[in-house]
């Protein structure tokens, strides 16, 4: 728990000591089993390769029995070599100033002819480590050397412990220089490689703290850090363009509801103030004044539902996944109420099965506002045309038609047409429909029409047909 509390960089950096420290520490133990190896075996065969002659044996085996027994001495050395003869029944004699070293059951057996060599690590009564090597010398014929003989050369350890006592502190010290220059190139990797992020850090708690989405962080090359900050510019971004968005759908409410709230205030205050002051309006001036608020009545109610449907989130939670919707279902429903606004019109339809995945309401809606726009622009005793056939649903009415500089934007949010400014709406009509096209994975446009007028179609991907629903046994009770 404390480790994780550390800064990152710290973090970093202690991780790369202790993998450095890891690796120096296996690195220079194998470093000294291979050198104790060597050592090892180059001591043994120094002592395989060295052989006592006839004649020194014999002369330890004289000094042992003369005067002072096998501990006796002998005027002739070998060297750094220590030499001690060992005999069939157990006895010894070594060389002048050699260690005394213990007899072995494995220096016996050579002795007795059972092996012809033994090689051991043995101590020497003086508590000094030895290294022995033990065998049975071969005379030729006439050899004056008696049988039961065996001859053991021994030299201390310490000629392998001195220097792998030196090489292990060697290694210590370059270990223990190696992990701290380690620690240190650690915290400067860990520094210049978290820059980046240290400015990541900084661009945040900026934004956090001024809500400034104006920021932007630099990002060079393809590795994670330049990812993480082209997202994070994309971020921004995206939540720049989404406040200006809001603030923008703001402002255009807020001067869309201030017309008609403008209108339907005088209006009041004129019925007000004929009551107040007892001097009733004429009849017909009442009642256009009464159907004046109605219509403003109306008109705020339905920016007020485009408004509330605009703000409606993407996607609800728990909501689950889409419905599958009939939408030929949908646009006779949606004909309609049409048929109704546009009683002056006459509206041709044709229209095949087609199962769409969406919302049936919204997507209801959506057909309703494509078309009251051609109902809105159709002049009296007028024709449209509704064909839906394969997923796509076309719409053409045979009004005045719309420029071609205006059709980029008809799907934007409050625009209306020059035009059409004197005419009833709020301008959010095709937005709607624009935005659950989308939402169903669909596409939407307008273009002009061949002979005057406008089309308007959609496309919507299908769904899998549902199975039909069995009509029920007789005497089913269905209550």
């Amino acid at each position: 728990m404390r480790f994780r509390r550390l800064p990152l960089r710290s973090r970093l950096a202690l991780l790369t000591a202790v993998a450095v420290a890891v690796a120096v520490a296996v690195s220079a133990f194998a470093c000294w089993l291979i050198v104790r190896e060597q050592l090892s075996a180059q001591l043994d065969s120094s002592l395989r390769n060295v052989k006592v002659d006839e004649r020194n044996v014999l002369s330890i085996l004289e000094a042992c029995q003369s005067p002072g027994g096998a501990d006796g001495h002998t005027p002739r050395a070998l060297g750094s070599y220590s030499v001690q003869i060992v005999l069939a029944d157990g006895s010894r004699c070594r060389q002048p100033g050699a260690a005394q070293l213990p007899v072995t059951t494995s220096d016996l057996a050579v002795a007795l002819g059972h092996r012809p060599n033994a090689l051991h690590d043995a101590t020497a009564a003086n508590g000094q480590g030895m290294r022995v090597y033990t065998y049975r010398p071969t005379g030729g014929p006439g050899s004056p050397l008696p049988g039961g003989v065996a001859v053991s050369m021994a030299r201390p350890l310490s000629e392998v412990e001195r220097p792998l006592g030196t090489l292990a502190l060697v290694l210590s010290v370059v270990a223990g220089v190696g992990v701290v220059g380690a620690g240190a190139a650690g915290l400067w990797i860990a520094r210049t490689g978290l820059k980046p992020v240290d400015r990541l850090t900084e661009a945040v708690e900026h934004v956090a703290r001024t809500e400034d989405l104006a920021v932007r962080i630099p990002a060079e090359g393809d590795d994670e850090i330049a990812r993480l900050s082209r997202s994070f510019n994309s971020m921004t971004a995206a939540l720049a363009s989404s406040r200006d968005r809001q603030q923008q759908l703001i402002a255009d409410a807020g001067h869309e509801l201030r017309t008609p709230l403008t209108s339907l205030r005088t209006n009041i205050e004129l019925l007000a103030r004929s009551e107040e002051t007892g001097r009733p309006l004429p009849p017909a001036d009442r009642k256009a004044l009464m159907g004046s608020v109605k219509a403003q009545m109306t008109e705020l109610a339905a920016l007020i539902g485009d408004l509330q449907e605009l703000s409606r989130p993407d996607a609800l939670p728990g909501s689950g996944p889409p419905q599958v919707v009939a939408l030929h279902e949908v646009a006779r429903t949606a004909l309609e109420r049409a048929r109704l606004r546009g009683a002056h019109l006459t509206l041709n339809a044709s229209i095949e099965p087609w199962y769409v995945r969406g919302d049936a309401d919204a997507l209801e809606r959506a057909l309703v506002n494509l078309l009251d726009n051609a109902v809105k622009f159709s002049p009296s005793g007028g024709v449209i045309d509704v064909v839906l056939r394969s997923g796509e649903m076309r719409v053409r009415d045979h009004g005045p038609g719309i420029p071609a500089e205006e059709l980029p934007h008809v799907f934007e949010r409050f625009w209306r047409s020059p035009s059409a400014r004197s005419m009833p709406g709020s301008g959010l009509g095709l937005s709607i429909v624009a935005r659950t096209v989308q939402q169903s994975g669909g596409q939407v446009g307008l273009e002009p029409a061949p002979g005057g007028g406008t089309v308007a179609w959609l496309r919507l991907p299908g769904a899998p047909t549902p199975p039909p629903t069995p009509p029920p046994t007789p005497g089913t009770d269905l209550g």
